[in-house]
């Protein structure tokens, strides 16, 4: 297995280009199941992980692809499965993405239920009311969702209980070819779904109220295979600034939309860094002391539950105590009792955390069991004293891509090694 190993102590400096979105690119992708005709090149397509997967996943359906300097080519013209094993969607969850195209392109789809991070339960229960709205017929056996419909798909009002990114996607990819109309009422918000709309409606789709909570699809007889380019991830550039913040330094992040980043940069502003926004970059310069400033973490636009674990190491430097509440997900908080190995002092109940700062954090071998919590654990060690070594960055390779190489143009001094785990 790789670790990352990080001698703390750097300044993170300089300019840096953010990389494409991985939670934008796996629906995009799955989104080319939808139809036959032609070849899809899809530009900025992160080198991840998950990506790997999911091409893996369209390649065992029988898709040809190919994948070369983040440009994604997939032809779906000659597939030959309807099945996703459970071999490929155990490695993530946005597998369960692939059950909304195939059920609307062939009018039955097997899907294994997903796996992906360890925190919490997170059910594909919308998922399937999603396909129910929409008339297929879906049961669970033998660890398959197993979804079937007569004819096609008809057009429904879906009225969403939570905001859920996942079935928004799932249910726009299941609807643009349904027959009649489809209305998704409280629908996501995230740049991430006006990204998957925004590439349906090049494939010949027809969506109103993109951007909104309510979205209205008519379905369409034919979509075509187009050119796309994704979008910027903003995860990954909010976790680029938060690194020049806990390490007391200054870095430009260029490539991006900084609207897309608003509660997070808000959140800077109050720790007390300067942050200079222009067209398509944003620049954060540290202050010399960090101010404690109290996040919760809710569904777009608000402060993002991805940039959580992230947030909760900066407030680990900061002068004064902070309070963190995830209101996405109620048990994302693994990532704490690793914190606390590096010297941090923070308390946690429920979905509540609180940080006492500041603290002097020290290096050591910590682990993670989620993508975030990774990158959290890399923030850590980016100011602690001596050298932290960050285990199963598996975890890592799933959402940022050469991250200790981005961070080493940035001043870092950080390399990927290998171990072998007892």
């Amino acid at each position: 297995m790789d670790k990352l190993v990080i001698r703390g102590g750097n300044r993170i400096s300089g300019t840096i280009a953010a990389s494409g979105s991985k939670n934008s690119a796996l629906p995009v992708i799955a989104a080319t199941l939808l139809t036959p005709d032609g070849t899809f090149a899809i530009d900025r397509i992160p080198d991840l992980k998950d990506v790997r997967t999911f091409i893996q996943l369209l390649d065992y359906l029988g898709a040809e692809t190919s994948f070369e300097n983040n440009l994604l080519k997939v032809s779906t013209s000659d597939l030959k499965s309807i099945e996703a094993p459970y071999e490929l969607v155990k490695k993530m969850r946005a597998s369960i993405y692939v059950l909304g195209p195939l059920l609307a392109r062939f009018g039955h789809t097997r899907v294994s239920l997903p796996g992906g991070c360890a925190f919490g339960p997170r059910p594909v229960d919308l998922h399937i009311m999603v396909m129910e709205k929409l008339g297929a017929t879906v049961t669970i056996e033998k660890g398959f969702i197993d979804a079937k419909v007569n004819g096609k798909l008809r057009g429904a009002r879906i009225d969403f209980p939570i905001v859920s990114v996942g079935a928004t996607g799932n249910a726009l990819m299941a609807a643009v070819t349904a027959e009649g109309t489809t209305i998704l009422d409280n629908a996501a918000l995230e740049p991430e779904i006006e990204c998957l709309c925004n590439f349906l409606v090049k494939m010949g789709a027809r969506i109103d109220g993109i951007g909104t909570t309510t979205l209205t699809i008519d379905g369409v007889d034919q979509l075509k295979a187009v050119g796309f380019e994704n979008i910027f991830d903003r995860i990954e550039a909010g976790t680029l600034l938060a690194a020049a913040a806990i390490t007391g330094g200054s870095v430009t992040v260029t490539g991006v939309v900084p609207e897309q980043l608003a509660s997070v940069l808000d959140a800077f502003r109050q720790s007390g860094c300067a942050v200079t926004v222009k067209e398509d970059s944003v620049t954060l310069v540290a202050p010399e002391k960090l101010l404690p400033v109290d996040i919760t973490a809710r569904p777009y636009p608000e402060f993002p539950t991805d940039m959580q674990a992230q947030w909760m190491a900066l407030m680990t430097q900061a002068q004064g105590n902070s309070t963190i509440i995830d209101r996405v997900y109620h048990e994302r908080f693994n990532h704490i009792p690793e914190l606390n190995r590096l010297g941090a002092k923070i308390d946690i109940r429920d979905n509540w955390a609180l940080v006492h700062g500041p603290q002097e954090l020290t290096g050591t071998k910590v682990m993670s069991t989620d993508l975030r919590a990774s990158a959290c654990l890399v923030l850590a060690g980016l100011v602690a004293k001596e050298t932290t070594e960050v285990l199963r960055v598996y975890h890592l390779d799933r959402g940022y891509e050469a991250i200790e190489k981005k961070l080493t143009t940035l001043g870092a001094d950080i390399e990927r090694a290998k171990y072998q785990e007892f």
